[in-house]
């Protein structure tokens, strides 16, 4: 029979380390609607979500887009979508 009478004591924490923050935040147009896509400073995705959510709209105050991800540096984080897509496409870069 065990000594913790069905309840295990907590464990200790571990110092893991914490995610990456999100660096850039790209809005741009899938199949006729506006989706954020958030990246890691390594362009890496880490979610994708509606744009029209509030979220986005706070992430992004004050702050001025730049237009267009046509740069080889998205080529694997926007693979997928078209040249006009990612030509119109506003990627914001996100404060850390």
């Amino acid at each position: 029979m065990s000594q913790t009478y069905g309840m295990e004591s907590p464990r200790e924490h571990t110092g893991s380390h914490l995610r990456k923050p999100a660096r850039y935040l790209v809005v741009i147009e899938a199949g006729g609607y506006m989706i954020a896509r958030l990246l890691l400073a390594t362009r890496e995705m880490v979610a994708e979500f509606d744009a029209a959510v509030e979220e986005v709209g706070s992430m992004t105050a004050g702050l001025v887009p730049v237009v267009g991800a046509l740069g080889p540096e998205w080529d694997v984080a926007l693979g997928g979508r078209s040249t006009e897509e990612r030509a119109n496409a506003l990627v914001y870069t996100l404060d850390i």
